[in-house]
């Protein structure tokens, strides 16, 4: 079923570029519909929540529909509203455009990620979420800076023709190759919220929060890190986040197999690793060559620990997978909008800039004290939420 998860994977690749190119593209917007960069920037909430209230929201109300329409009709909807970001004719209905675009990237996410853990041989889940994770990193490293560059060449309207046309050459793909599959629920749409009742999905929801929010708050601030703290000129930190990219994709593919061999302690592990990463940026980070290297090392472990904790999730909502994936991108996304927040706090509480790798790192400690504690637990209780999915 590999051809399926391939076909998965560039529709995401789409719909990340299209989530992360704005950054890429701020001013020009902001001149194009005559407001400030600051205001433009707001477009980038406008998608978070359109993921943030999608994901539950749009799974539930289509968790009767077979897999292959839905995901169909998803990747239709998501072209609709990017040429319709490309048409807007003002701030307003490019901001409800951007919502409309997130609206359905949690549930698209959700589903690709279920249908790559049900079409996996029995113990490769891990690797095949990492696969499809494989085009969120393509997304970053490749689409967004080819967007930045279009946008900044043909105008910024031409860089969401470019995702809508993306994600609507990678739909035949998906049409040929996506495997017939049933809705997520037979009986009521509402009954698949029973799976909320289940703690040990909570548990899996909260090792994602708490594991990831200590390095989005970095990489929110990663350009002034680099900059002020590292001494790096501004026209390098491209050139360092493509590093950072680099080590996502490596680190992506690594945490896909660790966790296959032992998911849990593999997580636990990795993030242990992340917190070290961190707290020697932290120590470090004043030397270039230092935080050159971290920067790859902290983007490898960064996205090493998603295929794990997306399968920990899969695997303890085995009743209802799709709907406790898409909650868990929602609360990720609600994760990386709090990581500004916090950052902030640090900054302004007179630590400073340079104390954010510290905070994150003392975050990052918490995630891994919770994976090892839910490893212990699942060992003592000898149940393992992960045996779920190699049962299907």
């Amino acid at each position: 079923m590999r051809p399926a998860v391939y076909s998965l994977m560039s529709v995401v690749f789409s719909l990340t570029t299209g989530e992360f190119v704005i950054a890429g593209i701020l001013p020009e917007v902001a001149e194009g519909l005559s407001v400030s960069v600051s205001t433009a920037g707001t477009l980038v909430t406008a998608y978070a929540v359109g993921m943030i209230v999608g994901g539950p929201v749009v799974t539930v109300l289509t968790a009767r529909v077979a897999r292959k329409p839905l995901v169909a009709g998803l990747v239709v909807f998501a072209v609709l509203a990017n040429l319709g970001s490309a048409i807007a004719p003002n701030y307003p209905v490019l901001l409800a455009m951007r919502a409309a675009a997130g609206l359905v990237v949690a549930t698209f996410f959700a589903v690709a990620i279920a249908t790559a853990v049900a079409t996996a041989e029995a113990g490769r889940e891990a690797a095949a979420v990492a696969r499809v994770a494989l085009g969120m990193n393509l997304g970053i490293v490749l689409g967004t800076p080819i967007g930045a560059v279009i946008g900044q060449s043909l105008g910024w309207r031409a860089t969401f023709v470019a995702v809508a046309l993306s994600a609507a050459i990678a739909l035949p793909l998906v049409i040929r190759f996506m495997p017939e599959q049933p809705g997520a629920v037979d009986g009521s749409v509402l009954g698949e919220l029973r799976v909320f009742g289940d703690r040990e999905v909570w548990w899996a929801i909260a090792l994602t929060a708490l594991g990831n929010i200590g390095v989005v708050t970095v990489f929110t601030f990663i350009a002034p890190l680099l900059t002020d703290i590292s001494g790096f000129a501004t026209s390098t930190v491209p050139v360092l986040l493509l590093v950072y990219g680099v080590g996502a994709i490596i680190g992506n593919q690594v945490g896909g197999r660790l966790a296959d061999r032992a998911l849990l302690p593999s997580v636990a592990g990795l993030l242990a690793a992340l917190a070290c990463a961190l707290l020697l940026f932290w120590l470090i980070g004043g030397d270039r060559t230092g935080a050159a290297v971290l920067t790859f090392v902290i983007g490898a472990l960064a996205f090493a620990i998603i295929p794990g904790m997306q399968t920990r999730v899969v695997a303890a909502a085995a009743v209802a997978p799709t709907l406790a994936v898409a909650v868990n991108a929602s609360g990720f996304q609600l994760a990386a909008a709090c990581a500004g927040r916090l950052g902030g706090e640090v900054i302004g509480d007179g630590s400073g800039l340079r104390s954010i790798p510290l905070a994150g790192a003392v975050l990052t400690v918490a995630g891994a004290t919770l994976a090892v504690w839910l490893a212990w637990r699942e060992r003592t209780r000898g149940a393992a939420p992960a045996r779920a999915v190699e049962n299907r």
